[in-house]
């Protein structure tokens, strides 16, 4: 290894010397003389080795051509200059996955399999639940018809996908089932000098005249309900705490001379609403209906 590293820094001897046969042994005398001169003995064969090694190219280093492997150990030679960058990006990317994940993946995916549980378990059964309570319950069987119709449209509102919708049916079934449980008195209101009733000229009678008892739905424990009541005006159904319900002049009639002595209304229930039904059966002659304004 020593002859062909001397070589190689004589490379004006080495073009010269090489280029025939008869003049390597002028190559190896020259080199003799070069080893001699710094006092070094070496045998003639160690310098043939030496010649032939480097006219094998044995100890040249030829650097690789390129390719995958080369540009793959440049990389990991630079390392120092990347690798800070590198592992910051790895790192925020790492963060926001994590992020996603957790913000917007793992909720979205929570929220699609409360869906499939609602569609496929919870509203069916919820839904079929609730409308035998409410047919259970029901006296008359138009109520249970009722029943059936929230039942029927909520299990297609399923077929659809459409979960609110199946909600809303569930929502009016268990309100159904809440106003047939429902027990009170339909009272009129006097207490705290509140009216009690009015009069009204309707607009297709201007000759007539109406008589409204203003009342609420009262619990035994004296809780008013909200409940439903029609319109007999606007042809429509709401939910309210009181309403005007119309009775004949002869009734309306004694209730006023009832509170005109003392403001106090000694015969105030005029209904009652019992388990079971949806309307309350009134004592009194209600000709008309009930309105919701005036």
């Amino acid at each position: 290894m020593d002859v062909v590293d001397t070589l190689r820094h004589r490379e004006q001897l080495v073009g010269a010397e090489l280029d025939s046969e008869t003049r390597k042994a002028d190559l190896i005398k020259r080199l003799r003389e070069i080893y001699t001169a710094q006092g070094i003995e070496v045998p003639d064969h160690i310098l043939e080795d030496g010649v032939k090694a480097l006219e094998e190219r044995r100890f040249l280093y030829d650097p690789p051509k390129g390719g995958f492997p080369v540009r793959l150990a440049k990389l990991y030679v630079s390392r120092e200059r990347w690798w800070r960058q590198v592992t910051g990006a790895l790192i925020a990317l790492l963060a926001g996955f994590g992020v996603y994940q957790f913000g917007v993946a793992g909720p979205k995916r929570a929220e699609e399999a409360r869906l499939e549980q609602a569609l496929n378990v919870t509203l069916p059964t919820e839904l079929g639940a609730m409308r035998d309570r409410v047919q259970d319950l029901a006296i008359s069987e138009r109520v249970g018809g009722i029943a059936e119709g929230y039942y029927q449209d909520g299990l297609a509102a399923i077929e659809r996908r459409q979960v609110r919708a199946a909600e809303g049916n569930l929502a009016a079934l268990s309100a159904l089932y809440d106003d047939l449980s429902a027990i009170y008195d339909v009272r009129i209101r006097y207490r705290g000098g509140a009216d009690s009733g009015f009069t009204r000229v309707p607009d297709d009678a201007p000759l007539a005249r109406n008589y409204y008892l203003i009342v609420e739905a009262v619990t035994s424990s004296g809780d008013v309900l909200d409940v439903f009541v029609e319109s007999e005006e606007e042809n429509t159904r709401a939910r309210v705490k009181r309403w005007a319900q119309r009775v004949d002049q002869a009734t309306f009639n004694r209730i006023l001379a009832d509170k005109s002595d003392d403001q106090i209304i000694q015969h105030d229930i005029i209904g009652t609403k019992a388990r079971g039904v949806l309307v309350p059966e009134y004592q009194v002659p209600t000709p008309g209906g009930a309105i919701l304004e005036w």
